[in-house]
């Protein structure tokens, strides 16, 4: 029976009773006859009562003779006392009954309704807190649909990632024409995964998918389906693939697909979710139950590919993982030109240099650093943005902010100016290092004293054992600075010393770089795109004995003590030139790469007496 017909049965049961109500009220008016009490006492006496029924308030009979042509009579009883006094004044009169039918049922209605109001402003706050909006919405998909013109991206809005465009682009032209698409029998992949580090543009993209097909586009994150209450991840995902039925052809799009498909049967314990898993379960039925030709298509992106339960990553769900990485020097580019062009520019400033400045960048991070340098050139009043404050905005957003109220004492100054130098100088020698971009004494960030900026030329995937022996040796400048100069070691080298170890575990436990162990490889490659170097990464399981992890630690500190070795080695043959940059850096502050070229280029007895002229003025 349908709903239609359901509702045409309650309007017959409800005139039903609506003619039986007006039958009892014609059948009172027209038989019974209300009078006064004074007149039922006469009919009393004059024996014209047949009968009586009294209640609390009323008293009802039957006349022994029609009177008034009515059969029936109604009366409201008076007071005994009250009627006898009464009764010899010859005046009519009658009871009247207090009608509180209004009173009784609020008294009843109105606590109830209270209790009701209350119990559901309690639970509707608790509902939005948790994040489903009412008891009748807990099983409720909370995705939201974008059409073509809500996202207003497409893929001219998206660069820096070709190879991931072309990839969807295939996409776009199934969503428009399926049928034409399939005609040789190749059909598109139900699930396609877009996967790459945070910031790198796999949002935009989906959205730029849905823009180009002009589809709906359902966009939810993987944490929304998992609530407190079992079972309703599961009737969400239900919900969510049977309104993109409803709408298809479409897309689904589920943003951080880790929270929802997390291996099974991995924790602490070894035990699982309950919630979590049947909200998974439930999503791999839904993969094998649509059919792709229909022109849904499912899309998901994840920073953490490597938890993502196995089965989700089969043949026939996602089909087709898309990497969107790290955007290379000519990704880069094209980003900025992107985002420069909402911003004023000065004649000066060249996207290839910005690009040149930025290797590891992601595209968040060239968004972020054409906003900074804006506000840095809003901040000085200029008209506008020139290569400077993009200069000034990457060290902000590489080193941190300036602390020129941090006062460092004297001695500190001369310490942290003969440590920045250490590095600077190592760098300068050493062949294959990434050129110094600027040294700097000025407090930046949380701890850093000083900084120095190294610059790369160009985008590195390789590197040997020299060029891993010399990133070593750059970083243990410092404190080979400090130990020739001062005689001791402070504290200042802490981050330094934990770079060189992990380069120095990872060239033996994993690139097998030491004689010693040879060629094995004892830890896996484990890296993430939320952590990309291995070497920052905490302790791992050990595969290994006892004795090869004591050969491992031996190598490791050997590597490490060689490599201080040749770096005091080579400030010791480069004493004076530290000597002079060390001071001159102490008056500057802050050096470019144009002034230590200069600096290093100057012979020492000229540097020494331009020194001298400049002392007596100071």
């Amino acid at each position: 029976m349908d709903r239609k017909t359901q509702i045409n049965i309650w309007y017959v049961v409800l005139a039903v009773f609506g003619v039986i109500l007006l039958r009892d009220l014609w059948v009172q008016v027209q038989t019974v006859e209300p009078i006064p009490y004074s007149q039922f006492e006469r009919y009393l006496d004059e024996g014209r009562v047949r009968d009586v029924v009294v209640g609390r308030d009323y008293i009802r009979g039957t006349f022994t003779q029609p009177q008034n042509g009515k059969t029936q009579f109604v009366t409201t009883p008076v007071d005994p006392a009250l009627a006898d006094r009464l009764s010899g004044k010859a005046v009519e009169f009658t009871g009247a009954v207090e009608n509180t039918w209004l009173g009784t049922l609020l008294s009843w209605v109105v606590p109830v309704l209270l209790f009701f109001a209350l119990w559901m402003f309690v639970i509707r706050r608790f509902a939005e807190k948790q994040g489903f909006g009412g008891l009748m919405q807990i099983g409720k998909s909370k995705a939201k649909v974008y059409v073509e013109r809500d996202t207003g991206v497409t893929f001219d809005d998206v660069a820096g990632v070709d190879e991931a465009k072309e990839e969807l682009r295939e996409l776009v032209a199934f969503l428009k024409n399926p049928a034409d698409y399939g005609r040789l029998g190749g059909r598109m992949p139900k699930g396609i995964l877009l996967v790459g580090p945070p910031g790198t543009g796999k949002t935009l993209l989906a959205k730029a998918v849905a823009g180009e097909a002009g589809v709906p586009f359902f966009s939810i994150s993987g944490s929304e389906f998992v609530e407190m209450f079992v079972g309703v991840g599961a009737a969400r995902v239900r919900d969510l693939f049977e309104q993109a039925r409803g709408k298809a052809p479409a897309i689904i799009f589920i943003d951080e697909l880790d929270a929802l498909g997390r291996a099974r049967g991995i924790g602490p314990l070894g035990g699982g979710h309950d919630e979590k898993e049947q909200t998974l379960n439930q999503l791999l039925v839904e993969l094998d139950g649509f059919d792709s030709s229909t022109g849904l298509v499912l899309l998901a992106a994840t920073n953490r590919p490597e938890i993502l339960d196995p089965a989700l990553l089969r043949a026939g769900r996602f089909d087709r993982q898309v990497l969107v990485d790290r955007p290379d020097r000519a990704g880069r580019i094209q980003i900025l030109k992107v985002h420069m062009k909402k911003a004023k520019l000065a004649a000066g400033v060249d996207a290839e240099k910005v690009a040149a400045l930025t290797p590891g960048f992601t595209g968040a991070d060239l968004a972020n650093l054409v906003n900074e340098a804006a506000l840095l050139a809003t901040r000085r009043g200029a008209p506008a943005v020139t290569m400077e404050d993009f200069n000034n905005a990457v060290e902000r957003i590489v080193a941190g902010l300036e602390k020129r109220n941090r006062l460092l004492n004297p001695r500190e100054r001369e310490i942290v100016a003969y440590h920045e130098m250490g590095h600077a100088l190592v760098a300068l020698a050493l062949p294959g290092v990434d050129p110094v971009h600027k040294v700097s004494i000025i407090p930046r960030g949380i701890g850093a004293l000083g900084y120095t900026i190294q610059r790369p030329t160009e985008d590195r995937f390789l590197m040997t054992r020299e060029e891993l022996e010399n990133k070593m040796a750059v970083l243990l400048g410092g404190r080979a600075a400090e130990w020739i100069v001062f005689g001791h070691l402070s504290t200042g080298a802490a981050d330094d010393l934990a770079k060189v170890t992990d380069i120095a575990r990872a060239m033996v436990t994993r690139y097998g770089m030491s004689e010693k162990l040879g060629h094995v490889a004892l830890e896996k490659d484990q890296r993430s795109f939320l952590s990309p170097n291995p070497m920052s990464e905490g302790p791992r399981e050990r595969a290994f004995s006892d004795e090869t992890a004591a050969a491992v630690d031996e190598e490791v500190r050997r590597i490490v003590d060689d490599a201080f070795e040749r770096t005091v080695a080579l400030l010791e043959e480069r004493r004076d030139l530290l000597d002079r940059t060390a001071r001159r850096l102490l008056e500057k502050e802050t050096l470019d790469e144009a002034e230590l070229q200069a600096l290093t280029r100057e012979p020492p007895l000229a540097t020494e007496a331009a020194h001298r002229a400049e002392a007596p003025g100071s």
